[in-house]
């Protein structure tokens, strides 16, 4: 009795796949980088606040800083990043606790998007407009 083998197959190639992204992993990273902002305003917010206890006239000095154009659109940039950080945090708990959040996932994250361009620009023509108002 002959052992016949079957042909050999030949080797499976590798696809080199390049994920390029889609929406749910950019809110991932932004939402990751905003936190890591806030949290470095909260530390440096923290550490300025302290001064107080260690020299008044530090503390004046300090506080004299920030009042400039440059830190004006940082403090516009955080609120940017705090409103978008809770809006997508709201939406990453309605994906955790919510039966259908992971199917309604993508429709939230462009809600998100939408909420936060529209609070956002009352928020910043609101502050302009204030600017403006004392100039």
């Amino acid at each position: 009795m002959s052992t016949a083998q079957a042909p050999a197959r030949p080797a499976p190639t590798k696809k080199l796949n390049l994920y390029k992204g889609d929406p749910g992993m950019w809110s991932w990273v932004a939402h990751r980088i905003s936190g890591v902002a806030i949290f470095f305003f909260l530390f440096v917010h923290v550490l300025d606040t302290a001064l107080v206890t260690v020299s008044p006239e530090s503390y004046n000095a300090v506080i004299d800083t920030y009042k400039t154009p440059i830190v004006g659109l940082m403090e516009i940039g955080l609120v940017a990043l705090v409103l978008f950080h809770a809006l997508n945090g709201l939406r990453i708990v309605l994906i955790d606790f919510w039966s259908k959040g992971a199917k309604y996932q993508r429709q939230m994250l462009w809600a998100v998007l939408a909420i936060w361009v529209v609070v956002f620009a009352a928020a910043t023509a609101r502050l302009l407009f204030l600017l403006f108002q004392h100039l």
